[in-house]
């Protein structure tokens, strides 16, 4: 014996309505919030800023990760945003890649680094993921390019005023040597470093370091309110995202743009930031 179970239009409809907002819900941090971009701006100070730089501005890029689910077409609508940001200087400490064994993305996605530009250039550091998809490819294409600071430092100049803007190389895969990227500078001239894995402030050096701007974190991809990134691929779990402090250097963690473990964003947006520099009073 069978019966008919009639369902009413409303509770069809609020079925069917409860229906879709799980759906939207569930789907939401796979392919909504992983393509949004947010722009966010920080103030930042450093001690003893020459006033020629006071005001100076840095936008920072991090963890690109393009492969699966991160296609070029989106990374291009990316690099458009930053261009039209106009920074100064355009820093991107690495993870350009995704996939292992991946040299051909490297070559994929070079030129559009290359076509990045700013009035005071474009500097690079390499990250784990890089060397993991060709570490001989990656450090070529590196250096080819003109914009390495890997284990290196240079001078920027206004009139007399000096910035010293440095990198190493990544904490995981490659060497990181601070004291000798910054061994011919002078100690009463502020310095900023890339490193792609915010664990770099950690090691042991003597060198001044005013800011390291860092990624590799991607934010923890993940934040719950109330509890926090459940995941973060770094010793120091204070290092997730933002504006953080090391003995006596500051670090800014940079979100990043593409995904690393699984690709999903929830609450923690895709960032391209824009640094600006103050002096500290």
């Amino acid at each position: 014996m069978t019966a008919n179970v009639r369902i009413s239009r409303r509770k069809f409809l609020k079925l069917g309505g409860g229906m879709l907002a799980t759906g939207l819900v569930g789907s939401y941090p796979f392919v909504i919030e992983r393509y949004r971009i947010d722009v966010n701006r920080y103030r930042i100070t450093i001690k003893d800023l020459p006033k020629a730089f006071v005001g100076f501005t840095i936008l920072h890029l991090s963890d690109i990760h393009y492969g699966p689910f991160v296609p070029l077409w989106w990374l291009r609508r990316v690099f458009g945003v930053a261009r039209s940001l106009a920074p100064d200087l355009i820093a991107l400490t690495g993870d350009y890649v995704r996939g292992r064994e991946s040299a051909r993305d490297l070559e994929i996605i070079w030129p559009e680094l290359e076509r990045l530009k700013a009035p005071w250039g474009v500097r690079m550091v390499l990250g784990n993921h890089d060397h993991w998809a060709g570490h001989n490819r990656a450090i070529e294409l590196l250096e080819g390019g003109g914009c390495s600071l890997r284990n290196r430092s240079e001078v920027l100049r206004r009139g007399e005023d000096e910035l010293v803007i440095g990198g190493v190389g990544d904490y995981m895969e490659d060497d990181v040597l601070i004291d000798q990227a910054l061994s011919d500078r002078a100690d009463n001239t502020p310095r900023i470093m890339l490193a792609h894995n915010p664990d770099t402030a950690d090691l042991p050096y003597n060198s001044r370091v005013d800011l390291f701007l860092c990624g590799h974190t991607h934010g923890g991809q993940v934040n719950i309110p109330f509890i926090g990134t459940p995941v973060l691929p770094v010793r120091n779990k204070n290092y997730n995202y933002g504006i953080r402090h090391s003995g006596r250097s500051t670090l800014f963690i940079n979100k990043g743009i593409g995904w690393a473990m699984i690709p999903i964003r929830f609450n923690c947006c895709p960032e391209i930031a824009v640094i600006e520099l103050l002096e500290e009073t």
